[in-house]
């Protein structure tokens, strides 16, 4: 009997001991030695990160704690994924989901949405946008922005994704091509839309203003779009309705918008454009800066490149495109209206943007795009160049270009200024985003010339402007990379190295950052970045992709699931 207290009085001492020692921690990923900015633009500690599953969950000295992968980080920057602020991988990530430019250049969120979004869609939107693909062909078995973004996920894709909802979009469910207002009865509905989006998960309302149809709409529909996703606390991010002469009138216009509706806006592409507008750039900034002092959230993004991209829809007037692609294609062949589409080109522009005019010439528009074979012979030539092999004006060869590739045919404008990049750079609210799909240099995306930026943006940013020219700091640009775009969408437990928040973790050598990719040979990885982290699992190693496709969808603050997600943690 004595025997058998004993022993009981022993098990219970060492079963009381047991449930009082600490338990070793043991972690998925130890990124060790490394010099870790932490995304708030703080100087770099040397420490070490321990990741659990898709989470940080420490960041100190980990020296001699068992973990499954170590991974040395020594000389080298550890930061947060970077997070594009303006990407058009859309359509490239059904193609591909590895997203090897941006992946190889730090990004873990691609942010998409630029006035056109990849729903809400009607059955007509859904069979137009089949039937004008190029270079990626692909079904659209979704209706809604949010259906298209799990659609996304389910197939596989290597950065995360997130979206806000297109004005143009909305405008083209309810209206159409037509330049007219819409209906009381026709802005409710767009309103309803903008609430379903934003409970799918949307980030607010996009808008992209000097492109038909969203040239049609005017104020005060902004206002009630955005208002509509300001209920949800989403914001507004716009390509302004001027870019040239009217730049500082189209700043004002997004600065009403947030300040009637409450909500953070956002400018992409920041550029005053045009070697006459150039100057207007100091005064821009100074309202941006006058509005943050009344308590506005405002910010910016560029890339970092003196020349932009879009198409040569930009070089012509937006009531010539009114009824969409057929309808400004049938019309530029009706030879009356022809005679008046090449008065408006060649002369000055009134009441509309021309990025032709504001380039100065045939000899700063560069051809990068186009779908029809027999053209692809002028790619990566200027307008000058092409119109002189085809004895034509330059105005007459765009709207050749256009009738016979059936398509806007892909375009470069050199109208920006190195010094205003720098100057916007210096600026504490600007982000960067590539304004370009992510591609590997093969299969489809061989067959057009990208801008440089698709390849090259990020390590731009960090390898000329940051350490060559010593624009900003380190700790500074990987806050505009990082924190400062997570906290401008208002998303969860992102852009910070810090416990808790997911782990998407760049390595990069800030010494060796680079960008290679030209007009000329655009289809060039930039170097630099070693390895990649997305939500937990390594999707580059040693500069190679490891095909780890981790990716998920970041939701914006009105998504109806974030009460259950809270629950689940």
């Amino acid at each position: 009997m004595r025997f058998n207290v004993m022993f009981a009085a022993l098990a219970a001492a060492f079963l009381a001991a047991c449930a009082t020692a600490p338990v070793a921690p043991h972690y998925d990923v130890i990124i060790s030695g490394g010099n870790v900015y932490d995304g708030t633009g703080a100087p770099p500690v040397v420490t070490d990160v321990g990741i659990t599953g898709d989470r940080i969950t420490a960041i100190g000295n980990l020296a001699g704690v068992p973990a499954t992968t170590r991974v040395d980080a020594s000389g080298m920057a550890v930061s947060p994924g970077f997070i594009n602020m303006l990407s058009w991988a859309t359509e490239s990530l059904i193609e591909d989901g590895r997203s090897q430019s941006d992946i190889r250049q730090g990004v873990t969120l691609e942010v998409m949405g630029e006035g056109d979004s990849m729903g809400p869609l009607t059955d007509a939107m859904r069979a137009d946008m089949i039937e004008h693909q190029s270079y990626v062909t692909y079904d659209v078995p979704w209706t809604t922005l949010g259906e298209y973004l799990d659609y996304l996920v389910e197939r596989g894709i290597s950065t995360n994704i997130a979206s806000y909802v297109g004005a143009t979009t909305l405008r083209v469910h309810e209206i159409g091509y037509t330049d007219r207002p819409p209906t009381p009865e026709e802005l409710a509905r767009m309103q309803d839309l903008v609430r379903q989006a934003m409970r799918e998960g949307a980030l607010g309302v996009g808008s992209s203003l000097i492109y038909a149809p969203a040239f049609y709409a005017d104020t005060d529909e902004l206002i009630a779009l955005v208002a509509a996703a300001a209920e949800f606390d989403g914001g507004y991010i716009s390509h302004m309705r001027s870019e040239g002469d009217r730049f500082l009138q189209a700043i004002d216009e997004l600065i009403a918008i947030s300040r009637a509706t409450g909500a953070r806006a956002q400018i992409y592409h920041l550029k005053p454009a045009g070697v006459a507008n150039w100057p207007l750039s100091a005064q821009g900034l100074a309202r941006l800066d006058a509005a943050r002092a009344e308590g506005l959230d405002i910010t910016a993004d560029i890339y970092p490149y003196t020349a932009g991209a879009t198409g040569l829809d930009a070089a012509m007037p937006p009531w010539v495109q009114e009824g969409g692609f057929d309808a400004w294609r049938a019309r530029l062949q009706d030879p009356a209206i022809r005679r008046r589409v090449l008065a408006e080109m060649r002369g000055p522009a009134q009441g509309w943007e021309s990025l032709y005019q504001l380039a100065g010439g045939a000899q700063n528009v560069i051809l990068i795009g186009f779908r029809n074979p027999a053209l692809r012979q002028y790619t990566g030539q200027t307008l000058a160049q092409v119109a002189a092999a085809r004895h034509a004006t330059p105005e007459d060869t765009m709207i050749d270009l256009v009738i016979e590739d059936n398509s806007r045919v892909d375009t470069a404008y050199v109208v920006m200024s190195e010094e205003n990049i720098e100057r916007n750079i210096r600026w504490p609210y600007t982000m960067i985003g590539s304004d370009a799909p992510s591609l590997a240099p093969e299969g489809a995306s061989l067959q057009f010339n990208p801008h440089p930026r698709t390849y090259g943006a990020f390590a731009r940013f960090l390898g000329h402007y940051v350490r060559d020219r010593h624009v900003i700091s380190l700790e500074e640009a990987i806050r505009r990379l990082t924190s400062l775009p997570a906290e401008s969408i208002a998303i969860r437990e992102r852009g910070r190295l810090q416990a808790g928040y997911y782990a998407d973790i760049v390595i990069f050598d800030p010494a060796t950052i680079a960008d290679h990719s030209t007009f000329e040979q655009p289809h060039q990885y930039s170097t630099g970045v070693r390895d990649v982290f997305v939500n937990g699992v390594q999707v580059l190693r040693n500069g190679e992709h490891t095909n780890a496709r981790p990716g998920q969808v970041v939701r914006g603050p009105g998504w109806m699931g974030w009460e259950e997600e809270g629950q689940r943690r």
